[in-house]
């Protein structure tokens, strides 16, 4: 039930050599490729950019050449062109640079690529279709025509004959028109099938083209869209192709260089307005014909429809009447620009245009009223565009409004419409241009409300203007919102509408993408259709519900609440629907809901809200009587409402009857059976909780009186309190809650009055029965999935049923509220403290595993998980529990010493050998290997082993001045491109087609200069900073072992390689110095925090602002680190002659760099 509407047209002419054959989408935004018989064009406002082929040798100097095939391949930076000759082009627009990466003998025809670019497919001058994958290695080679039949061969299907001829929607009298059929598009999701057609060539004529969009639905092909482009020659169509990211943008190529590009959307043309009669009336384009469903009086599933209308050409858009008393009325726009209005009730003929579908026949007498065709407009202007025109709108006046394209891409105009008034009659008119209003930005949706005549616009940014249609002289101004800011939406959305919501007028817009927003608030983000009618919006969601809110007295926060909130299954808000459920239509003056499924078939629901709104209507259930019907002559009635004044009356009223009715004598069976529903239903309506429910089910097993009455009037009375609480409370949730309060006789009369068969609950209720108590409530709140109580009712049950006690602990991780039910002191407490710390290790937290194991004395595995840990200090107490000996304390210490070396702790292991195995020795060069140079002294001088200066210590200190131990360093040799390997070229032979292929190696070295050094590549400046920043951090890491060095050399008396040392530092941060106004500016540093993806940023654009984001940060912190390394480096740092350098030139670096980084 829905059509395409045109949201977007651009029309582009651009002046080139040559004549276009075929183009492609180019990678920035607005820009196409297109090759000639000269070479490639890219065209964006005007020629950009030109790349020649006449003077490599690819295409002959003569214009004779042909390019068959073009696609943009943005990973490579380049577009892939095949020529008519067989060649197979890499052309680099950037650098104008020609690769020939294979050529094919026999020529090639045509070529196409894979929707991502993984594969292409060359059709051989020989009959032959040949697949290579995106690097041109070839996969396979196939015959086109194939003598052999079966499975996995190519079927020929004879288009052309007249079997399986074209003929469009217009069917038999089309056949008399023969048409052509050049090319067949799907786009990306396979949801419109685009046609290019061309009527057959008379001598000394030219022939017309045509491009249709074909949908299909209950296995049925309805024409959406035809445009026209006539027979001029510069008009002719050159190709056509989908665009791979907007599933519904066809771009088109024309011979004067000529480019066009439409966006289209699905939506639902209906009426809504006051008649009842026509109010409910949906259009559906096919063709020729518009086929009207008129829901008020039967749902027909689609094909079938109530009537249909013939119209002389096919049609494009339809809109109806948005006056509500003629919202029936239909106004239709067809390929020609002709506008034919259908009217209800001031004909008494039958009109020919107009047949009976699915309720007419020779044996039936049809009811329904039809329209019959008023007047038909023309177009008076000048030749426009094929869909020049959009967003056809017939105001309540009469007038009309639409929109065209203005003068500039980025512009759009606003033509209002008027009629001439004339004779009656069918024959064709004029309408008067009342104005044409310029637009500054391209207008996505046009919308009329009915219910507040106001008309809004919607531009490409969000951006929301109203038209003041009814002044005298019409304007537009924006949209503003009560506190004086002007309405944007954040995302453009394809579906707008206009409502009231709390009494203020408010747009509403939902995006492609299922985000919903009221004026520029977004409210929901699942939202998959949506429909306003008077003071309601309905809503179907992700979650396959549909949703009905009463705008009347609800806020916007309000409807964000309901609509993020999981509302009860049965809520009167919500209700579930099928999978994919879409809304149709809302009858007015009535409760039906038109849904549409994905298959295509409908359902008719009647939500609970609208129903009972509609009841409440009737029964006008806010009035007081008490001053309508008996006023009060003492005013003593207003005592109530004074009291109360924020209350519904129905609540009140439930919650003071209740209190007092619970006091009635329950021998007058009369009365108790009235406070009992009054009861129940106080309970109900004022709030509806869990505990509350517990009540109602309690006091419903409980409500009849015990003694005084009759079983008989006690079951009747147990019976309707309960089936008046099934009334207002789900049965289920109602069955779950009797269950969980372990009381069986109220199970039992639940599970009665449910749909749920004996079999499923009895066997069930009666092993229960047979159950000790606290094993028979474990079982009840395991069912309901209530473990926590489960845990504290099996706990009670005895040792012997503690082994499913721990089951349950691990199944669902209970572990701490399993700890709080056993003392500390006792066996199950340590059972459970050891399955816990086996559930920590196993998530890789030995720490705390450890902590759980040494609490509950299970000192064994604490130490284990302590050791694992790394926390040798809490491991070395484990073993002291354990009472472990000298020499198993010693060997102990050694195996951690091990592992704290592995993690580069040196000192720590060091003082474990030193203290527990002894080994000084060994402790000394675990120090002198993690260049700790103080602490190793320390030791020597401890133990009097001052040989070890000269044998261990001198040496290692010269070996670390020499090569030092920091990978850091590395970073500081020179910064230059990445070495590239040549290209390797392979040749293929089959048949008599010849292609050349790229090895894996140069896929690897594309991948690679993606991100280079090398001059001139797309991110040279980004890998340039990121290695400079890299840089800038590897000073800050070896500051400190410096300096602890620089000591050491100058202790020992090595003052040539402390000076040394000393030089190459100086160095290095006076290059830094002088470098960082060069590399960070100010300005690089601000672009960094202003990086800003549009909505019309296309898949590689958002790719290179990603990339920029993720490597820009690290520089910036790196030149905030620098502040304080400077600081730091410079001013511990110290020459051998004991003076300080640099430090007051410090200061000023510091504050330079300071001023750099803010």
């Amino acid at each position: 039930m829905r059509n395409l509407r045109l949201v977007r047209a651009r029309s582009r002419r651009s002046a080139a050599a040559g004549a276009p054959r075929c183009f492609c989408v180019g990678t920035e935004p607005g820009t196409v490729v297109v090759g000639s018989q000269y070479g490639l064009v890219e065209l964006r406002d005007s020629v950009a950019r030109e790349v020649s082929l006449i003077e490599e040798g690819f295409l002959p100097e003569d214009g004779s050449g042909c390019i068959v095939g073009i696609e943009d391949l943005p990973e490579q930076e380049c577009v892939c062109v095949a020529t008519a000759a067989g060649d197979i082009l890499l052309c680099s627009l950037s650098t104008k640079q020609v690769e020939c990466v294979g050529t094919v003998d026999s020529g090639v025809s045509t070529m196409s690529w894979s929707p991502d670019q993984e594969l292409v497919l060359l059709a051989t001058g020989q009959q032959t279709l040949i697949m290579m994958t995106r690097d041109f290695e070839p996969i396979t080679e196939k015959q086109i025509h194939q003598d052999e039949f079966g499975e996995g061969k190519f079927v020929a299907l004879g288009w052309g004959k007249k079997e399986t001829q074209f003929h469009g929607s217009e069917g038999k009298q089309a056949a008399h028109c023969k048409q052509t059929v050049n090319e067949l598009l799907w786009n990306a999701d396979s949801t419109v099938l685009a046609i290019w057609l061309e009527d057959l060539r008379v001598e000394n004529s030219s022939a017309n083209s045509y491009v249709q969009l074909w949908t299909t639905g209950n296995y049925h092909w309805y024409l959406k869209q035809s445009l026209h482009f006539g027979s001029l020659e510069e008009d002719r169509l050159v190709s056509l192709l989908w665009d791979r990211e907007n599933p519904y943008r066809l771009h088109i190529l024309c011979q004067g260089w000529h480019y066009l590009s439409y966006d289209w959307h699905w939506t639902t043309d209906c009426g809504m307005g006051e008649n009842g009669q026509h109010g409910a009336n949906v259009a559906v384009i096919d063709g020729d014909k518009v086929l009207v469903t008129v829901f008020q009086h039967a749902v027909v599933p689609p094909p079938m429809c109530t009537y249909e209308l013939q119209l002389q050409q096919a049609v494009n858009q339809v809109a109806f009447h948005t006056d509500p008393k003629h919202s029936g009325d239909m106004a239709v726009l067809d390929a020609d620009h002709r506008i034919s209005l259908y009217r209800y009730g001031h004909s008494t003929a039958n009109d020919p245009t107009v047949k009976l579908g699915a309720v007419g026949g020779n044996e039936f007498k049809a009811t329904v009223e039809t329209p019959y065709l008023d007047k038909a407009y023309s177009d008076s202007n000048e030749v426009m565009n094929p869909l020049g025109l959009r967003f056809l709108t017939w105001l309540p006046d009469g007038s009309f409004l639409v929109i065209g394209q203005g003068h500039h891409a980025a512009q759009s105009v606003l033509h209002h419409l008027t009629a001439v008034p004339q004779v009656a009659g069918p024959e064709e008119q004029c309408l008067n241009l009342r104005l044409s209003m310029p637009v500054d930005g391209e207008v996505i949706s046009l919308y009329c409300s009915p219910l507040t005549k106001t008309v809004a616009l919607q531009l490409a940014d969000g951006q929301i203007l109203k038209y003041l249609w009814e002044a005298s002289t019409p304007v537009l101004e924006p949209w503003w919102t009560s506190s004086g800011s002007p309405v944007q939406f954040p995302y453009p959305c394809v579906q707008t509408s206009i409502t009231r919501i709390n009494g203020e007028e408010m747009i509403l817009g939902l995006t492609d993408r299922c985000r919903f927003f009221v004026k520029d608030v977004e409210v929901a983000s699942n939202i998959t259709s949506f429909i306003t009618y008077n003071e309601f919006l309905l809503v179907t969601t992700n979650s396959h519900t549909c949703q009905c809110f009463c705008l009347k007295n609800l806020s916007v926060k309000a409807l964000q609440a309901g609509l993020s909130s999981a509302a009860a299954p049965n809520s009167d808000t919500l209700r579930k629907v099928e999978r994919g459920s879409r809304i149709v239509t809302v009858v007015p003056q009535d409760t039906k809901v038109v849904l549409q499924m994905p298959r295509g078939n409908l359902e008719t629901v009647h939500h609970r809200a609208l129903v009972l709104a509609q009841i409440r209507k009737w029964l006008d259930r806010e009035e007081d009587f008490t001053k309508s019907m008996y006023p009060s002559l003492n005013g003593s009635c207003n005592t109530q409402a004074r009291q109360h004044p924020g209350q519904k009356k129905v609540n009140l009223i439930c919650d003071v009857m209740r209190v007092a009715m619970e006091h009635i004598d329950p021998q007058n069976y009369v009365n108790f059976q009235s406070v009992l529903f009054i009861i129940l239903a106080g309970m109900v309506l004022p709030i509806n909780t869990d505990s509350t429910c517990k009540e109602k089910s309690s006091r419903t097993r409980h409500c009849s009186p015990e003694e005084s009455v009759t079983p008989d009037v006690k079951a009747v009375s147990a019976e309707e309190a309960l089936k008046y609480l099934l009334f207002l409370v789900d049965v289920n949730e109602l069955y779950d809650y009797s269950l969980g309060t372990y009381d069986f006789d109220l199970v039992i009369m639940v599970a009665e009055k449910s749909q749920k068969d004996p079999k499923e609950y009895l066997p069930f209720l009666n092993s229960l029965r047979k159950m000790e108590t606290n094993y028979q409530r474990y079982t009840i709140d395991r069912h309901l999935k209530r473990y926590t109580k489960a845990l504290g009712h099996l706990s009670k049950c005895g040792p012997e049923h503690f082994s499913e006690f721990l089951n349950l602990v691990k199944d669902q991780n209970l572990y701490c509220e399993a700890l709080k039910l056993y003392p500390s002191s006792t066996q199950e407490y340590k059972d459970i403290s050891d399955a816990y710390g086996e559930y920590l290790i196993q998530k890789q937290l030995c720490e705390e595993a450890a902590l759980v194991f040494a609490r509950a004395g299970i000192f064994a595995k604490a130490l284990d998980a302590f050791e694992s840990s790394g926390s040798w200090q809490q491991a070395l107490c484990m073993a002291s529990r354990l009472g472990y000996t000298k020499d198993k304390l010693s060997s102990l210490a050694r195996s951690m010493a091990g592992k704290l070396v592995e993690q580069r702790r040196h000192a720590e292991a060091a003082l474990l050998l030193e203290q527990y195995t002894q080994d000084y020795e060994e402790a000394v060069l675990l120090l002198l290997e993690g260049a700790l140079w103080e602490d190793a002294l320390r030791l020597i001088h401890k133990y009097g082993r001052l040989d070890i200066l000269e044998t261990n210590l001198k040496p290692a200190i010269l070996e670390d001045y020499e090569m030092p131990n920091c990978p850091e360093l590395e970073l500081f040799s020179e910064t230059s491109s990445v070495v590239t390997s040549s290209d390797m070229n392979s040749k293929y032979s089959h048949s008599n087609s010849r292609i050349s292929a790229r090895s894996s190696k140069n896929r690897r070295k594309a991948e690679r200069k993606r991100y280079s050094l090398k001059e001139g590549s797309p991110f040279e400046d980004v890998a340039l900073l990121e290695v400079l920043g890299e840089n800038v951090r590897a000073v800050e890491t070896v500051k400190g072992d410096t300096h602890i060095l620089l000591k050491q050399l100058v202790l020992f008396g090595y003052d040539e390689q402390a000076g040394t040392l000393q030089q190459v530092l100086e160095e290095v941060l006076q290059l830094m110095e002088t470098s960082i106004p060069e590399i960070w500016t100010p300005d690089l540093q601000q672009s960094s925090v202003n990086l800003v993806l549009g909505p019309n940023s296309t898949a590689n654009s958002i790719m290179a602002a990603y990339q920029q984001k993720r490597m820009m940060p690290p520089v910036v912190q790196a030149v905030s680190e620098l502040c304080g390394l400077f600081w730091v480096v410079f001013v511990k740092c110290y020459d051998y002659t004991g003076k300080r350098f640099f430090k007051s030139k410090t200061f000023e670096m510091v504050k330079h760099i300071k001023d750099l980084t803010g």
